[in-house]
């Protein structure tokens, strides 16, 4: 195994002890009585090496890891710079610009944003196919620091190679573009100008309520420049990340906002994950008897068999978890953002008496929906919360509890139907192969998807066993995101099955990835779904009047549609020369077969299996909520005349909640 990877696994954060780097001065060590001489790129690399988080009284590397693909706008800087630090900071090879940011990501989630890893490109193509990545970092709240080659600063040739010219500005290049979705962003023009920088960089990922993509634009001439830097700019930094607790005001209102509610609901978004609230929420609910449901970031903050736990909302959530809504009187908001998937587009809240509760981090989403604030870190304000009204014995009334425990165990007998395949010799449905998982995993396996119809599915029947089983990206629902996630969250948790489950249209979108995992010997599990298409989107533009139209791999037949026969394409075949070892299911027999040697697998293993979409089949319960996708308001065809008519008529449901 290559030893960098050794490293890397062992300043993970399952591992208790701090792992300190080992020192490296590089180039001149001394050139006046406190600094040294080291160039731009250099001296970044000395600076993030020497960088750690620390919550709850644990201690991690901040930034534990680069990642980089080296072209001439970074390779004799940052290049120069990683090979001169030997183990003080790992590398990570990657393929492709998009992806090494989603394994930074991945990492990241699985750390609990307190460990991330870096990113560099050359300048051009290389830093443009990093703004995906940056986006679903901003908007999933997840660490990852960019660090882009950028055009010459000095300009000694203009313009150089892969450069875009904008005739009104000079100052403009493609990483501009990096602006809009990271979290904070600056171009080192100087030398001196990385020392505010880097540390404004350090402040933001570590910053629980401002975290996200962080891109610092590396001209490629700074880079490699040389400068005498202050030896206290490399000395050893700790970065704290606060518990901020609750305003004593907004903590006295939420309590009388608690108690005076008789249908109270719960809804657990990814900040009690990154808050590491989930004991303190399972606590809460248990003493209170509310019901809590969650988003797709949330899902896995209690444990599906948790009595108070009623699975996923909105759009793709379970039956349960929506009429508690369609009923509630409060809505208690811990560490989510509400969108649309999750209000059902402002339609899943109609009791005319609703009020929401927000426990956020970030007042800006704490006030979202006309809601009581409660500004402050998850886990302190669930802790607070739980305290004041443990003194006065509050729970739900009885009858309450049984109600959504009655629903839940109706729920779940639907959950196993979808999940049972009666003939062990037909092809599954994709349902069916959750089942397969579901009768498998145990709390240690962790299940990584983002996009396609397996989120809804996932969201809707998934058993989460432990809190970061459950690992769905749907902020951002970003395809070709689960195979590098995949990467990220294995270099986080060494030992630990790792899951990707993708469909055929996200497989083709990224699959590269797959040869970073064979070369650091990373036992990724792929499980690819073979469905001929994109099988979301097609419902989707089958419902709202769109005829499936550009969905389906398949020929083009006589009329110029694409309803010919299924592409000739071998996924398996693919993965395969990637270097991955295949295993092919074509029943339900053979997937249990396969599903149960991947997992033992001490090497990347791919199960490929052509799922079962036909009619006649049973598959999951359908959408318990609306999602609001506009439909033509005028049209000829029928199928989208009905779909407005449809469409209208859940429109009239929305609501303003202020």
């Amino acid at each position: 195994m290559d030893p960098r990877h050794l490293v890397l696994a062992a300043g993970g954060p399952q591992t208790s002890a701090l792992q300190t780097p080992a020192p490296w001065t590089g180039g001149d060590p001394v050139s006046a009585p406190h600094t040294r001489r080291l160039t731009t790129a250099q001296a970044l690399v000395s600076f993030l090496s020497r960088q750690y988080t620390e919550r709850d009284g644990r201690r991690q590397r901040l930034i534990s890891a680069t990642w980089g693909i080296f072209g001439h706008g970074n390779v004799a800087g940052i290049g120069q710079a990683l090979v001169e630090s030997g183990r003080a900071m790992p590398y990570l090879q990657g393929r492709n610009e998009q992806a090494m940011v989603h394994a930074a990501v991945g990492y990241a989630r699985q750390c609990g944003r307190l460990s991330a890893h870096a990113v560099t490109t050359s300048i051009g193509p290389g830093a443009t196919n990093l703004v995906t990545g940056a986006a679903l970092a901003t908007i999933n709240h997840l660490p990852v620091l960019l660090l882009p080659g950028d055009t010459f600063a000095t300009r000694p040739a203009d313009p150089v190679l892969q450069q875009l010219e904008v005739p009104a500005a000079g100052d403009i290049s493609v990483n501009d573009c990096l602006r809009p979705v990271s979290r904070y962003f600056d171009r080192i023009t100087r030398p001196e100008a990385l020392i505010p920088a880097a540390l404004q960089a350090m402040r933001t990922l570590a910053d629980p309520a401002e975290t996200g993509a962080v891109t610092l634009a590396l001209p490629q001439d700074v880079q490699a420049q040389a400068h005498d830097w202050p030896e206290e700019f490399f000395a050893e930094r700790i970065w704290y990340v606060r518990r901020p607790a609750p305003d004593p005001y907004e903590l006295d209102r939420a309590v009388r906002a608690v108690r005076s509610a008789r249908r109270p609901l719960i809804v657990a978004g990814g900040g009690v994950h990154h808050s590491a609230a989930q004991e303190t929420l399972a606590a809460f609910a248990a003493a209170t008897r509310i019901p809590v449901a969650s988003t797709q970031a949330g899902k896995g903050s209690l444990r599906h068999d948790h009595p108070a736990d009623v699975g996923g909302i909105g759009h793709t959530g379970t039956a349960t978890a929506d009429e508690l809504a369609r009923t509630a009187d409060l809505v208690i908001g811990i560490g989510t953002r509400y969108s649309d998937f999750t209000t059902a587009s402002a339609t899943l809240f109609p009791n005319p008496a609703v009020r929401f509760l927000n426990l956020n981090i970030t007042g800006f989403d704490a006030h979202k929906l006309g809601a009581l604030p409660l500004v402050a870190d998850a886990r302190t304000a669930i802790e607070a919360l739980t305290a004041a009204l443990a003194a006065r014995n509050h729970r739900v009334d009885p009858s309450y509890e049984t109600e959504y425990t009655d629903a839940k165990e109706n729920w779940e007998q639907r959950v196993t139907a979808a999940f049972t395949a009666d003939d062990p010799h037909t092809r599954p449905t994709q349902a069916q192969v959750l089942g397969l998982l579901d009768a498998l995993v145990t709390e240690d396996d962790i299940l990584i998807n983002a996009a396609g119809s397996l989120p809804g599915d996932l969201h809707k029947l998934w058993r989460a066993r432990s809190p970061h089983q459950y690992h769905v990206e749907y902020g951002y629902s970003c395809m070709g995101y689960e195979i590098p996630a995949a990467i990220g969250v294995q270099l986080a948790a060494p030992g630990r099955p790792v899951w990707a489950l993708v469909g055929d249209g996200t497989y083709l979108m990224n699959p590269t990835e797959i040869v970073t995992a064979v070369q650091q010997e990373l036992p990724v599990k792929l499980v690819i779904l073979q469905n001929h298409g994109y099988a979301s989107i097609g419902g989707l533009s089958e419902t709202v009047g769109g005829e499936r139209f550009g969905t389906a791999y398949r020929h083009r037949a006589a009329d110029g549609s694409f309803t010919g026969p299924p592409l000739p394409v071998d996924l398996a075949a693919n993965a395969g020369s990637l270097g991955m070892r295949v295993l092919r299911a074509k029943t339900v027999r053979d997937l249990r077969e396969a599903l149960a040697e991947a997992r033992a697998a001490d090497r990347p293993t791919c199960v490929y299996v052509e799922t079962e979409t036909a009619d006649t089949v049973s598959g999951p319960p359908p959408a318990q909520a609306w999602w609001d996708v506009p439909v033509a308001e005028t049209a000829t065809r029928p199928s989208a005349v009905k779909a407005r008519e449809e469409y209208d008529r859940h429109v009239a449901d929305r609501r303003h909640h202020l």
